[in-house]
């Protein structure tokens, strides 16, 4: 799967006052629950359900490990855009190269670059969450939208 060819899902998240802290600046760990969104978002536009998927096949996605890096902040009321992209496709696992970007309130200048990290997640069998192979399905939903 070749992810470096067509733009990233971009997913709209506005800041919330429970996203900061005491500061006003986005709390750290709250990007993750942004990637988390975003990547969510990007299966459902791409007509993968996660809970369909748990309650038909029997399995579903796990993080399994996270690489983040802060660059800039942001702060309450900021409209950022969560982007999506995968960077590596194996048969268990996916690596999902993610980004929290600084929406301009104009739309004239590009975004700014906040956070990036790259979040692995792996398929799971739900009930024993032992790893599985991804389904094929799943693989080809994620090909076709790539």
């Amino acid at each position: 799967m070749n992810a470096g060819v067509v733009a990233p899902f971009t997913w709209p998240v506005r800041v919330y006052w429970e996203d900061t802290d005491a500061g006003g600046i986005v709390f750290y760990a709250n990007y993750l629950k942004f990637f988390e969104r975003a990547r969510t978002e990007w299966l459902r536009h791409l007509g993968i359900g996660q809970q369909a998927l748990r309650e038909q096949v029997g399995g579903m996605f796990v993080v399994s490990e996270t690489r983040v890096q802060y660059h800039r902040p942001a702060r309450l009321d900021d409209l950022l855009l969560v982007t999506a992209q995968v960077q590596e496709a194996g048969r268990a696992s996916l690596t999902i190269t993610q980004r929290a970007l600084l929406n301009t309130p104009d739309g004239n200048e590009p975004p700014v670059l906040l956070c990036e990290g790259n979040i692995r997640i792996g398929w799971v069998e739900a009930q024993s969450l032992r790893p599985q192979r991804i389904p094929t399905s799943v693989l080809e939903a994620l090909q076709a939208g790539v």
